[in-house]
């Protein structure tokens, strides 16, 4: 009898304690995944059409081309990756590594922003890097 009245209380304090956040939760990853994704689709479509000699001429330290290039499809298929693993329920664990496979970029994006010169504009990646983050842990 001990048995069942403990498996019961162990049952009801645990969806009393995690049941009534889990919405809010993933609710806000869900917004946060979507507007992520919404920015690095850009960012990335960006870097696949527009012409690399009309990117390098306002870059403060030059990239070669094939690396803007490379650095574009990572983030559109990063994109991809936060959004359709959960849309279609298919390879969910790929949500986390598409985030952090956009967290190494947003590492090295933050670390080129510095070495420019550009020391308070280094403040955005970094921020999307802390939300890709918190992205991948969620999820």
């Amino acid at each position: 009898m001990t048995t069942t009245t403990n498996n019961i209380v162990g049952q009801y304090s645990g969806r009393l304690v995690s049941e009534p956040n889990k919405p809010v939760v993933n609710y806000t990853l869900w917004t946060v995944q979507v507007l992520l994704a919404l920015l690095f689709l850009f960012s990335g479509g960006t870097k696949l059409i527009v012409p690399i000699a009309a990117m390098t001429k306002q870059m403060p330290i030059l990239l070669p081309g094939w690396f803007l290039r490379f650095i574009g499809v990572a983030e559109v298929l990063g994109a991809m990756g936060l959004i359709l693993p959960g849309l279609v329920r298919i390879r969910v664990g790929l949500t986390p590594l598409a985030a952090c496979g956009l967290v190494v970029i947003m590492i090295g994006a933050t670390t080129y922003t510095l070495l420019g010169g550009l020391g308070a504009s280094a403040l955005m990646p970094f921020t999307v890097g802390l939300l890709l983050t918190l992205v991948a842990y969620g999820r």
